[in-house]
């Protein structure tokens, strides 16, 4: 996921003409050719590192697959849990065929992985708001269906040419980058409950805490254990003299 960000970046600084996340697509990055495309927005692409970002887009595509159908954890068990762990299957079958057909090469092939990817991706994320099991945080839950929500619109206005002032490159942006940054943020939650905390070591032979060891500090005294809890009785009347 991360590496994908990496290389937008890397990818968009190799052009000539300053690459715009307004007026250009994200499948611009990846174009093969240098043209001026009329259609849909007028646009002049030139990306001379545009093999990097398609192999990204097969790397993003496989991992995301992989994590799918690997990542049992967070869902819930039943229908509604395999809905929402199987759609986000359908972004990263998306990118895969995206890749090695750039929209300048295979449009039709391009066009469909961009479908798939803004399509049953982002409807994956609706349903995740309710498909994700209860011990994630409900915040968590709640903020997941609502960029399902809004990465649909987003679609739709996208599809509709309507760009509300953000351009055409930045509604695409609005309903692609919500499914990624979302599974972002689940790998990292993910990593952080595997993590072991400060302090935790391994425990006693025998599975027994030793007396006194607790989190609750020493357990009390008993009498004949060997402690002495009362001064002796030279300690009280002191030496004779």
């Amino acid at each position: 996921m991360v590496q994908f960000f990496v290389l937008h970046v890397v990818v968009e600084s190799a052009w000539a003409r300053p690459y715009s996340w307004a007026r250009n697509d994200i499948s611009d990055l990846g174009g093969a050719h240098c043209a001026l495309r009329a259609e849909p927005e007028p646009r002049y692409v030139c990306s001379p590192e545009h093999a990097l970002v398609n192999a990204s887009f097969v790397a993003l595509g496989a991992l995301l697959v992989v994590g799918a159908v690997l990542t049992s954890g967070p869902w819930r068990r039943g229908a509604a849990g395999a809905v929402a762990r199987c759609l986000p299957v359908g972004a990263g079958a998306g990118f895969v065929p995206a890749g090695p057909a750039p929209a300048d090469v295979d449009e039709n092939q391009h066009l469909l992985g961009a479908l798939l990817i803004m399509g049953t991706g982002n409807i994956g994320l609706v349903a995740a708001g309710s498909g994700l099991a209860d011990d994630v945080p409900r915040a968590l839950r709640r903020v997941t269906g609502l960029l399902g929500v809004v990465a649909l619109a987003a679609f739709g206005l996208f599809l509709s040419h309507r760009y509300l002032g953000l351009g055409r490159g930045g509604m695409e942006r609005v309903a692609t980058l919500p499914i990624l940054l979302w599974t972002l943020a689940l790998a990292v939650r993910g990593l952080r409950r595997r993590a072991p905390r400060a302090g935790d070591g391994p425990a006693p032979a025998g599975g027994r805490t030793p007396r006194g060891s607790g989190r609750h500090g020493p357990g009390p005294r008993r009498p004949g254990d060997g402690r002495r809890d009362q001064p002796g009785p030279g300690a009280r009347r002191g030496r004779p003299g």
